[in-house]
């Protein structure tokens, strides 16, 4: 078959639909394998089984790019004409920020690019094939279509493969499909073309592994056409989407480039329409330019985010890329994975059947006998090895030694005291499992041996003439115990049953060993919620936040998880949407669907992609948590990537924004409270200094409609913007997070940064500083005091006081209390200091133009200072009011 061919048939078959001889002939393959020149030819038309990864930018382009944002450019700008004008410090202190902002934006990309090393690493480094009716090992980039290939228990599965021979064969699939336990597979063919991948039992998936037994397998594609070569591709296409601080910080910068350059422009003209010297008003219009700007803000930004993230590492919660700190507080969709993140990753017996009596596990048996015979039955027929504190071997198994050891049976006492003589292992078409052991079992009284299967209980019921009850052994309750058993099962509960059989002697042949049982009981086995992610979900809704469970696992499981856990609505059946579903929907029904969907089950890679697109669509912001290869273009796409941390593959991790220490989902809710507390701190920076460069602009653009001189010279306007907006406003963003911050809805994706009042508290706040300094410069103008000195102590003061003011937006500071945000209540005092130090160190004296001002000036200007506080304080009296 020729190149061309067979990639047209890789794309448009189902191999999993196809008959051994079919496949075969398809392939142009053999049960002896290709021969060596055949492979070399094929490999030569292919190319090498590995994964293409695409040319990225270079590391200069890369660091250049971070100097594209329009802020960053305004900021360049005021750093060039702050140089131009003498203003060094204040160019090297605005050019510091910039570097230092692009360096970390580079760190960040550049980290992000190391997903796609991290998925080559899951490829196996060497295959066993048959060329020629040979077994060879050969490296795993040589493998081709059409190669037969053997694998093992712990060996990596080296590309796609359909199976052609089985032996007791599982793979662990949980980081292609999100499937929990292990898969056994089978080698027949299956029906339906729109399988999802975990239903595929006869295909065995590149970077998967194999848990148990062994098989062969034909080579049905290599490289970037396996699954894991597809999860490549769609991992690189996707980008990474702007988070909403840098939207709603562009949007900012160009709204204020605009503004200072129309402020600047009046003042500069009014002042020379009043007389002034154009020398002295460029450098005014200049110096207020450059003070307009709020430079720091970038710094502010920075420390903020880190010192969010230094919280959240506390909380397990450590943060890749920092600007995902804030978008945790954007968040209005958490899409979630189940297994290990709301539940406990862990099997565990929830409920037994036992004498025609449903138990809780751990409840008191009403017949300790036949409660021991079930827990020592499913203990002793059971392959679970003991690995320190814990078990090692099939979860499903591991959580019936467990059982039996809260039961007070010990499983390696039991294997001595009834030691195994042989077995017949557990397939899929008997669905069963039996061992045989000698002795009698827990006073079982009957032959030298018995043999214990366990199994589907539909499977021993048929093969069970009789029960095991506390009146002895009957052949009634077979109806019970099947509605039993369906109950369980609609729950979401794996099944088991356990049935028992005495031998006088071991029996020569095992061919009729499974039957005439006697049925002991049942065991539904599930994977229970964790205890804190019940509260965790009540908290988002409360939060306006929806909750919304993604998973691979069966759709009823699914159901009851969610159920349990409150993210669905028992028996809201539209809530639901299976991946064969999902896959049959057109986009725009699903765009209609998608956010009243809560549950998603047997979901394929590129469908988790998909719902994170349409929540984007319709104005969401989306975080995805995940831990396999197939998380990974979601994880990358969504506006916030989470990955785990204890399960999480290292492709999800390298693609996240943030990664779970502990797997568990109450850890994003503590993250979302965080990302809104920074949210909230960089709000208030923007409210302090934009209220401050408001009162400047103010009271230098009225001074000459007033009839005054300029109030300020060019280096008193640098001075407050270097020291005054700096100190206190870098402090604001250690302030602890408002009472109330989980119980509001998220913040909408389109709202500004001026929402919520800050835009008129800004004028009103600044309008009232800059009257507060005309009028000061009019009375001491008049009184012949130092008004210059005391109009510049009045707006510095002024500006310490709205900075403690404005810590809450309701809560009064003298609630909060002063020491409640050191850090700001020391930088307040550090500035209260250096101002003292202009206004009477002889030598600032001479820089700054001031004159030591009598004690009466100073505490007039203290006095007149401490109205904007009040003023703020009465505001937010008034929306504690309940007023907006």
């Amino acid at each position: 078959m020729a190149a061309g061919q067979y990639l047209m048939a890789t794309n448009s078959l189902n191999w999993h639909n196809k008959e051994i001889p079919q496949l075969l002939k398809e392939l142009g393959a053999s049960l002896s394998g290709l021969s060596p020149a055949e492979a070399a030819l094929r490999l030569a038309e292919y190319g090498p089984n590995s994964l293409v990864e695409k040319a990225g930018r270079g590391a200069l382009a890369m660091f250049l790019g971070q100097f594209k944002d329009f802020l960053i450019g305004i900021l360049i700008a005021a750093a060039i004409v702050s140089g131009a004008i003498g203003e060094m410090l204040d160019a090297a202190v605005i050019g510091a920020i910039v570097i230092l902002n692009a360096v970390m934006g580079f760190t960040q990309e550049y980290r992000a690019q190391k997903a796609m090393e991290a998925l080559k690493r899951m490829a196996a480094p060497s295959a066993s094939v048959i060329r020629d009716g040979n077994p060879e090992s050969v490296p795993a980039a040589a493998l081709v279509p059409g190669d037969l290939v053997l694998v093992e228990a712990g060996s990596v599965v080296p590309a796609d493969l359909r199976l052609i021979e089985c032996a007791s064969l599982k793979t662990e699939e949980a980081a292609l499909t999100g499937e929990s336990l292990s898969v056994e597979k089978q080698c027949g063919p299956l029906p339906g073309g729109d399988l999802p991948l975990g239903d595929r039992l006869n295909m065995a998936y590149s970077g998967t592994t194999v848990s148990y037994g062994r098989g062969r397998g034909v080579v049905t594609a290599t490289g970037m056409a396996t699954e894991l070569g597809k999860i490549a591709g769609s991992l690189q296409d996707e980008e990474e989407v702007e988070t909403p601080l840098q939207k709603r910080l562009t949007a900012f910068g160009k709204k204020l480039a605009w503004a200072v350059l129309a402020v600047c422009a009046l003042v500069f003209v009014s002042g020379l329409l009043r007389g002034e010297p154009p020398a002295l008003m460029f450098l005014t219009a200049v110096s207020l330019a450059v003070a307009a700007i709020p430079e720091a803000l970038p710094a502010v930004m920075s420390i903020a985010l880190a010192l969010g993230a230094g919280r959240m590492v506390k909380q397990n919660a450590l943060v890749r890329k920092l600007l995902a700190v804030e978008t945790l507080g954007s968040v209005t969709y958490i899409c979630t994975d189940k297994t290990g993140t709301l539940t406990q990753n862990k099997m565990t017996v929830e409920e037994l059947y036992l004498d025609g009596t449903p138990l809780a596990a751990g409840q008191a048996p009403p017949q300790p006998d036949l409660y021991a015979r079930l827990l020592a039955g499913f203990a002793l027929n059971n392959d679970s090895l003991r690995k320190g504190e814990g078990w090692a071997g099939d979860p499903t198994e591991t959580a019936l030694c467990v059982l039996a050891e809260a039961g007070g049976l010990e499983k390696l006492e039991l294997d001595a005291k009834y030691p195994r003589k042989a077995e017949l292992p557990f397939d899929s078409v008997r669905k069963r499992m039996t061992t045989f052991h000698a002795g009698q079992l827990c006073g079982w009284a009957g032959g030298a041996y018995f043999s214990l299967t366990k199994g589907a209980a539909e499977s021993l019921l048929e093969n069970s003439p009789r029960i095991m009850t506390s009146s002895g052994l009957t052949p009634d309750g077979k109806k019970e115990i099947r509605a039993a058993a369906e109950r369980m099962a609609a729950r979401g509960l794996r099944v088991l049953g356990l049935a028992a059989r005495q031998w006088d002697a071991f029996p020569g042949s095992l061919a009729d060993a499974e039957k005439d049982l006697v049925f002991i009981g049942l065991a539904g086995i599930t994977d229970p919620p964790r205890e804190e992610a019940k509260a965790a979900v009540a908290q988002c809704r409360s939060a306006g936040i929806v909750p919304v469970m993604i998973t691979g696992d069966h759709p009823v499981t699914g159901r009851n998880i969610a159920e349990r856990l409150g993210i669905i609505n028992t028996g809201d059946a539209a809530a639901m949407l299976t991946g064969a579903e999902l896959e049959k929907i057109s986009p725009e029904a699903f765009a209609r669907r998608v956010e009243n969907i809560r549950v998603y089950a047997r979901v394929a890679p590129e469908q988790k992609l998909r719902i994170v697109k349409a929540l984007q669509a319709r104005g969401h912001f989306a975080a995805m948590t995940g831990d396999g290869v197939n998380d990974a273009p979601a994880l990358k796409r969504a506006d916030i990537g989470v990955a785990m941390g204890i399960t999480g593959t290292d492709v999800s991790k390298e693609a996240a924004h943030m990664i779970l220490l502990d797997d568990n989902f109450a850890t994003i809710v503590k993250a979302v409270g965080e990302g809104r507390r920074i949210f909230d701190n960089i709000r208030r920076f923007v409210r302090y200094v934009l209220t401050c460069n408001s009162g400047e602009i103010w009271t230098i653009f009225l001074a000459p409609f007033l009839g005054l001189p300029i109030p300020l010279l060019p280096i008193q306007i640098l001075w407050i913007n270097l020291v005054t907006d700096g100190l206190p406003g870098l402090a604001l963003a250690a302030e602890a997070a408002e009472p109330d911050i989980m119980e509001r809805p998220p913040r909408a994706p389109c709202e500004s940064l001026f929402a919520g009042g800050l835009g008129a508290h800004v004028i009103w706040v600044g309008l009232l500083m800059g009257f507060l300094c005309l009028g000061t410069q009019a009375w001491a103008m008049k009184a012949g005091a130092h008004w210059q000195t005391i109009v510049f102590t009045v707006l510095c003061l002024s500006q310490l006081g709205h900075a403690l003011a404005i810590r809450s937006e309701k809560r009064s500071l003298f609630r909060m209390g002063l020491l409640s945000n050191k850090p700001l209540l020391y930088s307040v005092l550090l500035t209260l200091g250096l101002q003292l130090a202009v206004i009477y160190a002889p030598w600032a004296n001479r820089i700054f133009r001031t004159e030591p001002l009598p004690a009466g000036q100073l505490i007039l200007a203290l006095t007149l200072s401490s109205v904007i506080f009040l003023a703020v304080e009465a505001e937010k009296l008034v929306r504690r009011r309940g007023r907006p």
